[in-house]
């Protein structure tokens, strides 16, 4: 079962609303098993709708229209398709019975134009507008496609296909295989990386789709099987995530759309009673600002130190001004001083710091990006890690924060105890 989401409207094309409907209802056709393989925005304009209408009608078993559905000169979706299909425009009683309502509980003049948002095209099921006045309409059709047409606003549209449309498609064509997805998250490899380490992987999947998506200082990996059951998804897919696993798992943190990696590592901590705090130094508190953002950091995060200058290491942080002196700010000793400083000073399991050069311009004859981030941990040693990152100030500031984070990662994984 195939399907193709036409959205109407030219303010749409003109990119003056941006256009959520068709998200919202290829959501639900996938929950439903029903395939949608194109989306099309075309704008109110007869002729080139009627174009549209007859291509999508040509490669798919169903399509859906959302928009052109109100009283205006432009809105003329019911219109083209019942001319398309060559029926006509039959008045959907009840829905007229409460435009008319409408207009005499506001005390308006109801004009003829308005009568239009009660029609659909004979032989369709009338769709009710929960939300508005116009009146949808679900039209199977045993020589073509079958069509469902759907009002533009979004308030009005998602009701009515959620509550009206979605139960008609079941009812009509009985419950497909649905799609089932996972996403896993990775940090520390680029999409580049991850497509060419799995790419035998990605050129002979067949039960289970592998799509790659780059974010923000990380990539996604999408993998979606169609089944029957959960059951026999789940086990598809986990099939699939072990081989991953196994390929690139060092750079994996965790799942879903809504996740990040500093949830990861917060929520972990928390899990633990593991307390933590920061030194921070070209990232100017951005670490701890992430990690702020988490609900229930509160539980292991006292607060942390800000320590921009050579000075605030020293008097906040106790790093010897002899290892300022001798090694410079832009160090491994500074970097596990201050770890080691922050932890003593807020009484903490755990302790990371960041020191480098954001930039643009070198210090101490380091080139800009060129980072340090130090963590005491626990009763285990001191360790700092170098980095070198590209981008402007503020990418490497992001950039270090999540590097951070990622060494902090890891040395939970290594140490799978408990505060003690």
């Amino acid at each position: 079962m195939q399907a193709e989401i036409i959205a109407v409207g030219t303010e749409i094309l003109l990119g003056q609303i941006t256009n959520t409907n068709s998200t919202h209802i290829a959501q639900g056709l996938a929950e439903l098993g029903i395939d949608s393989y194109y989306q099309t925005v075309v704008g109110d304009n007869p002729a080139r709708l009627t174009a549209a209408i007859a291509i999508a009608a040509k490669r798919n078993d169903l399509v859906i229209l959302a928009g052109g559905l109100g009283p205006t000169k432009d809105d003329l979706t019911k219109q083209t398709l019942a001319a398309y299909l060559g029926v006509p425009l039959v008045e959907d009683d009840p829905a007229m019975q409460v435009i008319e309502q409408r207009f005499a509980q506001t005390g308006k003049v109801m004009t003829t134009n308005n009568r239009l948002q009660a029609l659909y095209p004979q032989g369709a099921q009338p769709l009710t507008n929960h939300n508005g006045l116009a009146v949808g309409a679900f039209y199977q059709n045993p020589d073509t496609a079958d069509f469902v047409l759907l009002p533009g606003p979004p308030r009005e549209m998602k009701k009515m296909f959620d509550t009206e449309a979605k139960p008609r498609l079941q009812q009509a064509y009985g419950q497909q295989a649905q799609i089932y997805s996972r996403v896993l998250r990775f940090f520390g490899i680029g999409e580049s990386q991850l497509v060419t380490e799995l790419q035998d992987l990605i050129a002979t999947q067949q039960a289970v789709t592998i799509a790659p998506y780059a974010k923000t200082n990380e990539v996604t990996l999408r993998l979606s099987a169609q089944a029957a059951t959960q059951a026999d998804a789940t086990a598809a897919l986990d099939a699939v995530e072990a081989q991953i696993k196994t390929q690139v798992g060092d750079y994996f943190y965790g799942y879903g759309d809504d996740n990040s990696l500093a949830q990861v590592v917060i929520e972990t901590m928390i899990a633990r009673q593991l307390s933590l705090t920061a030194v921070e130094s070209l990232t100017a508190g951005l670490f701890q600002s992430t990690i702020g953002s988490i609900p229930g950091v509160s539980a292991i995060f006292p607060g942390g130190l800000v320590t921009y200058a050579n000075t605030a290491k020293h008097q906040l942080a106790g790093v010897p001004q002899a290892t300022i002196d001798q090694a410079g700010v832009v160090s491994e000793a500074t970097a596990m001083a201050m770890a080691v400083g922050g932890r003593a000073q807020l009484n903490t399991a755990v302790a990371l710091s960041f020191t480098g050069v954001a930039g643009p311009d070198e210090l101490e004859g380091q080139p800009a990006g060129t980072v340090w981030i130090g963590l005491a941990y626990r009763d285990q040693p001191t360790i700092a890690k170098q980095y070198h990152f590209a981008g402007d100030r503020q990418k490497i500031r992001e950039r270090s924060v999540m590097a951070g984070l990622d060494l902090l990662r890891r040395t939970l994984a290594a140490d799978q105890g408990t505060k003690k």
